[in-house]
């Protein structure tokens, strides 16, 4: 099954440029110079599933022309990650769906106390519509919304659920723990089993995850063995790295590197830059040379907002 990803955002939790900066990669005219908070949408199995949803949320799906999700999977609860959840509400009213999100138990606790509105059991009309699955480390089925009834909006009461027999029903808020996908369980067109590569952000767990042969790795520091035999035979690998210099939450480049060389895959994107790197075209050349150096038989090369990549 063919996967599409693009890279919604490739900056830092401050993205580039970044607030009173006037270095030269802030001040760059370059357009793969402007990163907004790190995020990605999978086109998979006829579904389009978006990684992420941070601060920037609504600008990245107008600069796409993003009109229908059909899951959201969140890596981690930091808010450069999580911040622009409550923007769902617009996808709720135009394309007459709740979100599916897919989460950890302690990413939904999170929610819980940052968008306590949107877990009420009586709604403020107009909180946002969130369906809400918990995942683990272990691979889970996504399914498309669409199957789902439509939403209609009640003035002045909020969403309800068309039924099949045209009826209305209060929309279901309830928390429910993903569908399995166990060995042997394939995607196909309306259903993506999709397999979620644990790592470490300092000591707190997040998630990456694999679409096909496209893996999608941001904010780790550490990745434990085990987890390695999910990479292997990858056409495409994103890894975050934020500088030079060791990080105590993310890969440095030459920690970067050596898990690009480690994993083989046909091409590694790095994302999730900071602005200690140069500007883009300098650092293509610089890893270009770093690679050669170091004999890495991947093609390593900075991502940048709007890249598209296909397996």
């Amino acid at each position: 099954m063919k996967a599409k990803l693009t890279f919604l955002g490739t900056g830092t939790s401050q993205g580039i440029p970044i607030i009173g900066c006037h270095c030269a990669v802030c001040r760059s005219e370059d357009a793969r110079d402007k990163r907004f908070r790190a995020s990605a949408v999978v086109e998979y199995a006829g579904l389009t599933i978006l990684v992420d949803a941070g601060p920037d949320f609504r600008m990245q799906m107008l600069s796409r022309d993003i009109c229908h999700l059909d899951a959201i999977l969140l890596t981690h609860n930091h808010k450069d990650h999580t911040g622009g959840l409550d923007d769902v509400r617009s996808l709720n009213y135009t394309d007459r769906h709740a979100v599916d999100i897919y989460c950890e138990e302690p990413v939904l606790v999170s929610l819980r106390r940052e968008y306590g509105y949107a877990f009420e059991e009586h709604k403020y009309p107009g909180a946002p519509e969130w369906h809400v699955h918990t995942i683990g480390a272990d691979p889970f089925l996504v399914r498309s919304s669409r199957m789902e009834g439509d939403l209609i909006w009640v003035h002045d009461k909020g969403y309800y659920q068309q039924m099949p027999d045209g009826s209305l029903r209060e929309s279901d808020s309830s928390i429910k723990p993903a569908e399995a996908a166990p060995e042997g369980t394939f995607s196909g067109e309306g259903c993506a089993r999709i397999i979620p590569i644990r790592g470490y952000h300092d000591k707190l767990p997040v998630l990456g995850f694999r679409f096909g042969n496209i893996a999608y790795i941001t904010d780790m520091s550490s990745i434990p063995e085990s987890e390695f035999g999910k990479l292997k035979g990858l056409s495409h690998l994103t890894l975050n790295t934020v500088g030079y210099k060791p990080h105590h939450s993310h890969f440095s480049l030459d920690e970067a590197l050596a898990l690009a060389d480690r994993i083989g895959a046909a091409h590694t994107w790095l994302t999730h830059l900071s602005h200690s790197f140069p500007t883009h075209e300098a650092f293509c050349r610089d890893l270009e040379g770093m690679c050669k150096e170091k004999g890495i038989r991947s093609v390593v090369l900075p991502a940048y907002d709007g890249l598209v990549i296909e397996d």
